[in-house]
């Protein structure tokens, strides 16, 4: 959301408010809510207008992204795709002459033929096309703006399928549809649900992170620019979890030494294959150059241990596979980072609360499974991850543990 947004996320949000008055005016009288409107613009569009997924006018378009076919033959709009077509390539060709004022122009012609790129029309199409997804998919309540807005981006056929599998056509909440399913567990809309690709199970909460931001932008700009700071200085969002200097970091063997002592560390445990995990050699692999035993570097935070054996416990129970997890890196200190390399910034792993997992797998079933637990427990907000060459870095939520013992 962060990283991906054109311009960074803050300006997406202007472009995006800019349009806020036609959101307004699209939901008015209705029972769809504009802040989510406006989330999907976020997302869809990043609020440009004339924006275009694919190569052929056909593609999903303008400000909602709506898919030519879609839009003729279920939303009533206009859509001449053949002159569509021909301005869209007109359109390109002009900026690439440097013809500006003639590309807006031709911008401007194509609207009055291709209700898409129209951001009015556009907006009251998507409108119409969340009403429809609600009555069919359940009614006017809050189960079916979930599901409504789910099927905006994976259709409304393919979420009944998946309904069917999961139910037999009753509606659910997408919370409990989301969460509920699981390769060991209505195990055939799971795979329906996973298998649309793009993502499509975790549009959702895209949608509902969009409308948070825009909320923020809002009412509370400074602390999405501070946000915006936390979110794009990692490949995750585990600087958000621990924003520097709000979290204990271990700057040595004696801090983290003494941090056992006060059981603010615990070391991890000594029989693995028990839990389902295995640990690898690299683990305080380079404590020797510090006059150290590897084994200091073998623990975690307790929250980050509890969590680590939940979903060891989970990916196991999913998956059927008897192949451990294997955790190549825990705790670490800044003494020891400079070792590996990482300099002198700040290092979730020094304050115990990441570790590694190896990407090595005992199969495809544990594969999918470690990768829906990732899903699942980010959608908690209870880990931030990051898919480095060799493994998956996990940084977990200092309040986890008291999640995992009594829900979220």
């Amino acid at each position: 959301m962060f990283v991906k947004s054109p311009g960074g996320v803050l300006a997406t949000a202007a472009r995006v408010a800019a349009f806020r008055p036609l959101v307004d005016a699209a939901t008015k009288g209705t029972e769809i809510d504009p802040n989510l409107l406006e989330g999907i613009v976020f997302l869809e569009s990043a609020g440009y207008p004339d924006a275009l997924a694919g190569p052929d006018a056909a593609d999903a378009a303008g400000l909602t992204q709506i898919l030519a076919q879609t839009g003729s033959s279920l939303l009533g709009m206009h859509i001449d795709l053949a002159r569509s077509g021909r301005l869209t390539d007109a359109i390109r060709a002009a900026y690439s002459l440097g013809e500006n004022g003639r590309a807006v122009r031709l911008q401007r012609e194509r609207a009055r033929i291709d209700d898409r790129f129209d951001p009015r029309k556009a907006l009251a199409a998507t409108v119409r096309y969340l009403q429809i997804a609600q009555r069919d998919l359940g009614g006017e309540d809050l189960e079916a703006e979930g599901l409504a807005v789910v099927s905006y981006h994976m259709g409304i056929g393919n979420l009944e399928d998946v309904l069917r599998d999961y139910n037999g056509d009753r509606p659910v909440p997408y919370t409990q549809l989301f969460f509920d399913t699981a390769p060991t567990r209505h195990a055939a809309a799971y795979q329906l649900l996973q298998g649309l690709g793009d993502d499509s199970s975790l549009y959702y909460w895209r949608v509902l992170a969009a409308e948070q931001i825009m909320a923020m932008y809002r009412s509370n700009r400074a602390a999405l620019v501070r946000l915006n700071a936390l979110e794009t200085a990692a490949d995750s969002d585990q600087d958000v979890l621990h924003p520097p200097g709000s979290t204990t970091v271990f700057s040595s063997p004696s801090a983290l030494a003494d941090a056992y002592a006060t059981r603010e560390l615990l070391q991890l445990p000594s029989d693995p294959a028990k839990l389902g995990l295995a640990y690898a050699p690299s683990i305080g692999s380079q404590a020797r150059r510090l006059g150290q035993s590897p084994a200091l570097y073998r623990g975690l935070r307790p929250a980050a241990l509890d969590l680590l054996i939940e979903l060891a416990a989970r990916v196991h129970a999913l998956s059927g596979s008897k192949a451990p997890l294997i955790v190549a890196q825990a705790v670490t200190d800044t003494s020891y980072e400079r070792l590996l390399g990482a300099g002198s910034g700040y290092s979730t792993a020094t304050t115990g609360y990441r570790f590694e997992i190896e990407r090595t797998y005992g199969g495809e079933a544990q594969a999918i499974a470690f990768q829906s637990m990732l899903d699942q427990l980010q959608a908690l907000d209870l880990i931030a991850w990051a898919r480095e060459p060799t493994t998956i870095d996990v940084t977990v939520a200092s309040d986890a543990g008291e999640a995992i013992v009594s829900g979220p």
